[in-house]
């Protein structure tokens, strides 16, 4: 008998992760939208923010980071480039190999991105949250940073 508690704790957790990954997918969906990606596959993505995040890389590189074989790699940096998102230049350690780092232009197209997808959530929130609401927002955020710390 003192397995009941348990048992519905577990099932209660479990129907809670099912809801949240469900509502995080929607407000990823939603989010995406706001930011105008346009006809970028998710590899493309992918690849820019990690240029983003950890500077310019050679293909080969950016590939194992993405978990990517090499070869794959090319035509998604490819059209990166023809899309003028990336540049390549000589690496200045070993000028057989190409580093590719964003352009000004996609600097600024992941700026104004962040920025829509910022404007309509704040919009969102305020439009559809009371400000109570809003507090028992900023509470929940603050439990579901602790699911993601390691």
């Amino acid at each position: 008998m003192n397995d009941q508690p348990d048992n519905s704790q577990a099932i209660r957790a479990s129907d809670l992760a099912q809801d949240l990954r469900t509502l995080i997918g929607k407000l990823k969906r939603r989010l995406r939208e706001q930011a105008h990606v346009g006809d970028l596959t998710p590899s493309q993505v992918s690849a820019l923010l990690r240029l983003e995040k950890d500077g310019p890389a050679t293909a080969s590189s950016l590939a194992r980071a993405e978990g990517m074989r090499p070869q794959s790699m090319g035509p998604v940096v490819a059209a990166l480039e023809s899309a003028g998102l990336v540049s390549g230049a000589p690496d200045p350690t070993d000028g057989r190999q190409t580093l590719l780092s964003l352009t000004d232009a996609c600097r600024k197209w992941v700026e104004e991105g962040r920025a829509a997808r910022q404007d309509w959530l704040t919009r969102t929130l305020q439009a559809r949250l009371s400000p109570e609401e809003q507090d028992k927002l900023a509470e929940a955020v603050e439990l579901l940073k602790r699911l993601d710390d390691d």
